[in-house]
Order: C-alpha cells, then sequence, then structure tokens
C-alpha cells in the first residue's frame, strides 16, 4: 500500500466529522456519568461536526469547493461562520436543556477554537483537521481520563496525512494541533 493510499486512508476516516462524532458522543457520556449523557454529545456532534459537514458537502455538489478539504483558504469564511452558528445555537440548546457543564464548556472551547481558526485563516493557512483531532483528545483527557492521552498518536496522524496529502505544511497542521489543545485545556482546567 503506498503512503498516499495510506494517508488518504488515515484523512478520510480521522476526518473532522468523524471525529467529533465519535469523540463528542463519549465526552457526552462522560460529562454526565452515564449513558444519560448520549443524547448531549450526539447534539454536540451534530452541532460541530454534522452540520458544518453537511453544509461544505452542499456547496461542494454546487461547485463551490472542488472536495470537502477546501484547500484554498480563501474560501473557507462561510465554513467558519456556519460552524460557529451551529456550535452557537447547540450551545444555547444545551444551556436552557442543563446539559452537563463539562459537555456545555467543550461546546464553547470548540467555538473559542473557530474563532481562533477564522481569525489564523485570514492571513495563513492552518489545519482545522489537526485543530479537531487534538481538541478532541485534549477534551476527552481533561474530562473523562488520563488515559486519553495515549490517543494522541491518532491527532499526530491526521497532522502526518494532511502534511502527506500535500493539503498543508508541517507548520500548519502543528499549529492546527497546538490552537486545539490549548483552547480545549484552557476552557477546561
Amino acid at each position: 500500500m503506498s503512503t498516499t493510499t495510506v494517508a488518504r486512508t488515515v484523512t478520510d476516516i480521522l476526518q473532522p466529522r468523524n471525529v467529533l462524532l465519535a469523540g463528542l458522543t463519549g465526552l457526552g457520556v462522560a460529562a454526565a456519568g452515564s449513558w444519560t449523557g448520549i443524547g448531549w454529545g450526539l447534539l454536540a456532534a451534530l452541532c460541530a461536526g454534522i452540520i458544518p459537514a453537511t453544509y461544505i458537502e452542499w456547496e461542494r455538489k454546487r461547485g463551490t469547493w472542488g472536495d470537502r478539504h477546501v484547500v484554498d483558504r480563501t474560501k473557507r469564511a462561510p465554513i467558519f461562520f456556519v460552524i460557529l452558528g451551529s456550535i452557537g445555537t447547540g450551545s444555547t440548546v444545551m444551556l436552557l436543556g442543563h446539559a452537563p457543564r463539562d459537555i456545555l464548556v467543550a461546546m464553547i472551547a470548540l467555538w473559542v477554537m473557530t474563532v481562533g481558526l477564522l481569525m489564523i485563516n485570514t492571513a495563513w493557512k492552518i489545519s482545522v483537521d489537526s485543530a479537531v483531532a487534538s481538541s478532541v483528545v485534549t477534551l476527552l483527557t481533561v474530562v473523562h481520563s488520563l488515559w486519553w492521552i495515549a490517543a494522541y498518536p491518532l491527532a499526530v496522524a491526521v497532522c502526518w496525512s494532511r502534511v502527506a496529502l500535500q493539503y498543508h505544511t508541517v507548520a500548519q497542521t502543528v499549529a492546527g494541533a497546538a490552537l486545539g489543545a490549548a483552547t480545549a485545556a484552557a476552557w477546561l482546567v
């Protein structure tokens, strides 16, 4: 199997939508202390990952972008605004519905991370995939258990795949991973 094939597989499996679906669902359970938190986790995943991915796919089918990667950073702003609106709406529902504190704070951390991504993206291309992967591992580590830090090689794999596919430079992936970890840790510690 070629390096490109492995990188493509990693980037497709560990794309933000999938990482957020698995990670935030697990985080919802951890935040609630029982399986009752699964609904909160799924709501978080819907707002932070599924709705934005659906928007990207809709625009891709309209011909706005070639694929989900939106390589041209100048075309990314609308995506960030959709993400901010979707996470903001989800957070409001969580607040009104008395969601467990940690899942609500995780959503706020993701919202802050997205603001950072948007601001940086105006001048320089940063890896969203790396930021999301790093953020989710950090969220799970802080909220659930330190053993989740063992999942950090998955975030590193995302960074590697983005560079191997030439979507990003090493600096862009490292910056994304650092931003994701920093915003998650800052809000949850």
